[in-house]
């Protein structure tokens, strides 16, 4: 086995599918425990420019994992040979399905059937968009990661309630003035960025772990990361399995990253290599100019409740990537 593979994951769904819609349908509540908002699924129709990102920037990828409730975008070439096509039900525990929640499809991603041991996680929003090397997610066996405290944000509909709940989990299987000690240089490294280490050591007063940095980038994960915490919290996980929908008792994905920090695991990268933009930002026309001059690694073009314009703004956001990727890929027909 070659331990320097690494695969891209990447999950899917087409909020505009009828059968998804009449199968989420049976499941929806009238109360408002879990987060079942349209921002969750509709669709920004510019798929195909994630994988024309892949091809021209990351060629190198040795298997792409796409995860799909079913529906497949009628122009995907199916035959591709770096393309696995996974059914939710390839994977996920026949308990747990359907599922309409995230945090269940991303914490059973490590039971993908011949997901390589070092593994990339995308949304349907990041992408890349320049060119890209292995040793940007993984060196050594090793992912790269930015090292930083920081105060978990509270708000409805927000992802504060989960992270608040990883940390929960992190503060009870590590002690935080250890892990400092032990990785200081990791903590202090000025990869992390001037502003990323300050606030490192502002709250490092604390005794516990406060929170820790998550950009809305791409993340890199070990399969082994996944195993240790379900062996270990295994109740917890499936309590969130079992949610149909996010729900503010959940985890997700980001206690695998913050597991990762705390142990030790990554190399220190800067938060330089990408960056995420929320559609409630006063800096579109910055964020449309990113895209279209690829003047990040990896970007994120993140949708919000507070979205103004979803049609005119999803145009926008495709002739950005237009100008990028103009040409097809061959995961394209």
């Amino acid at each position: 086995m070659n331990d320097n593979k690494i695969d891209f994951v990447m999950i899917w769904v087409d909020g505009n599918d009828p059968a998804w819609q009449q199968e989420k349908h049976q499941y929806d509540t009238s109360d408002d425990k879990g987060d079942k908002s349209v921002v969750r699924y509709r669709s920004w129709d510019n798929l195909q420019y994630w994988f024309r990102g892949i091809e021209q920037f990351a060629p190198w990828v040795n298997r792409i994992h796409f995860v799909t409730w079913g529906h497949l975008p009628p122009w995907l070439n199916r035959d591709h040979p770096k393309l696995h096509i996974v059914n939710h039900k390839d994977y996920i525990p026949p308990e747990y399905l359907p599922t309409f929640n995230a945090n269940t499809i991303e914490l059973n991603l490590h039971r993908i059937e011949g997901l390589a041991e070092q593994f990339v996680y995308f949304n349907d929003d990041m992408f890349i968009t320049d060119a890209v090397r292995p040793e940007d997610f993984f060196r050594e066996g090793r992912p790269l990661d930015t090292y930083s405290l920081d105060c978990i944000y509270f708000a409805k509909k927000s992802a504060g309630f989960f992270n608040g709940n990883d940390i929960e989990l992190i503060n009870s299987h590590f002690d935080k003035k250890e892990c400092m000690k032990r990785d200081f240089k990791k903590w202090y490294s000025p990869k992390n960025g001037l502003k990323r280490v300050i606030k490192t050591h502002v709250l490092n007063m604390w005794p516990w772990f406060p929170g820790m940095y998550y950009n809305h980038l791409p993340g890199n994960y070990l399969k082994e990361t996944f195993r240790k915490i379900w062996s270990l919290e295994g109740e917890v996980l499936d309590a969130t399995c079992r949610d149909k929908f996010r729900t503010k008792s959940n985890c997700n994905q980001w206690l695998m990253k913050f597991w990762q920090l705390a142990e030790g695991t990554p190399i220190p990268r800067g938060v330089s290599i990408g960056r995420c933009f929320h559609i409630r930002d006063n800096i579109w026309d910055e964020a449309l100019d990113a895209i279209a001059r690829g003047r990040y690694k990896l970007i994120c073009v993140n949708d919000t409740i507070n979205t103004q314009d979803f049609e005119r703004q999803k145009q926008q956001v495709i002739d950005s990537f237009e100008k990028l990727l103009p040409q097809k890929s061959s995961f394209e027909i």
